[in-house]
């Protein structure tokens, strides 16, 4: 017996063609925005490839750029179908190849899902990059003049200013790191050459960050400088005054901006997955619908459309035993060999 089985007649055929062609079409939609999202995602990494450079982290926006133009060329072709299903003559050229077409449809449901899981548990991956990124930036933010590095200031300076954030973990980051270049730096001073000196690795450290770190929303002008020393500034204190720079870490920003848009389009993925499903078992209707019809002449016969010609158990047990036969015939081809002459 049929798996769900829904009687049909002209009306409702008409009316679940014109329906499945709204869908595939909204599906198309889906598909277009699946491919902007992976380019959106693509460029956001670009963007900051200095800091993150691991081709891991393409391997989603790669994904789905791949399944937002499969999903376009599948729906469309579903569309034409359904826009044709109501014509015997155009029907009939579509008809052989609706079961393999059902069948790329599931396959590419499935990755589909492979998709939507990868957005959710790559997050770990990114964050992990970012951490060895930034870590690397802030080390080689000096250095200008290496090939290679040329842009690696401006990069993480227009990074602590749109994500109003500052250093890896926090802004303590940049006191243990020498992040202006010895050629700024006039080695005559006694001041700088004590500091210099006084450093294991000949390093010029100071308890000062970038200007990229400062608030512009704070009502004081921005102290950068000696913001452990509380005597060189007026009326400050570092232990209770609230610092007039991003105490935010650029780790902490950047993984919650890659997560959210990592999990949105997780989200809207899944969406997209039932989309398909539906459209899926719309088409499986309406294909069963026009070829159960009584007197395909007469368009006014009643016909009945199902999703499984066979109950769920017995199209699962059929399925398993082609499975099974199909490894039989291969361990048998496999073990067929020459006997050799004694």
């Amino acid at each position: 017996m049929p798996f769900m089985p829904v009687k049909f007649n002209l009306q409702k055929r008409v009316k679940l063609a014109q329906g499945l062609w709204m869908l595939y079409w909204f599906s198309v939609i889906a598909g277009i925005l699946i491919f902007s999202l992976g380019i959106f995602f693509k460029i956001e990494l670009r963007k900051r490839s200095e800091m993150m450079d691991n081709n891991e982290s393409h391997l989603v926006p790669n994904l789905l750029i791949l399944v937002g133009l499969l999903a376009c060329g599948l729906n469309a072709f579903g569309g034409k179908v359904c826009h044709d299903s109501l014509d015997p003559i155009k029907f009939s050229k579509w008809k052989p190849m609706l079961k393999t077409y059902l069948l790329l449809c599931c396959s590419f449901n499935v990755l589909l899902v492979l998709v939507s899981l990868l957005c959710f548990l790559m997050q770990f991956s990114v964050y992990l990059t970012l951490a060895e990124g930034l870590s690397y930036a802030i080390r080689f933010y000096k250095d200008t003049d290496t090939p290679g590095r040329c842009f690696m200031k401006r990069t993480l300076d227009m990074t602590q200013i749109e994500f109003h954030c500052c250093g890896n973990n926090n802004f303590r980051d940049w006191f243990e790191v020498q992040w202006i270049s010895n050629r700024y730096l006039d080695m005559s001073n006694d001041v700088v050459k004590d500091r210099v000196l006084s450093n294991v690795e000949g390093k010029y450290l100071m308890d000062s960050v970038p200007f990229s770190c400062c608030n512009p929303g704070s009502p004081r002008p921005c102290i950068q400088h000696h913001l452990t020393n509380n005597s060189a500034h007026y009326d400050y204190d570092h232990r209770t005054e609230e610092l007039n720079i991003w105490t935010r870490g650029c780790l902490e920003a950047l993984f919650s901006y890659y997560s959210s848009l990592m999990s949105s389009i997780g989200v809207f993925v899944l969406f997209a997955i039932i989309l398909e499903s539906v459209d899926m078992a719309g088409l499986k209707y309406l294909s069963t619908a026009l070829e159960t019809m009584a007197e395909p002449e007469n368009p006014e016969c009643e016909s009945e459309g199902w999703l499984l010609e066979k109950g769920v158990k017995e199209t699962f047990s059929d399925l398993l035993t082609k499975l099974k036969t199909l490894g039989r015939t291969n361990q048998v081809e496999g073990g067929d060999a020459p006997e050799a002459n004694t």
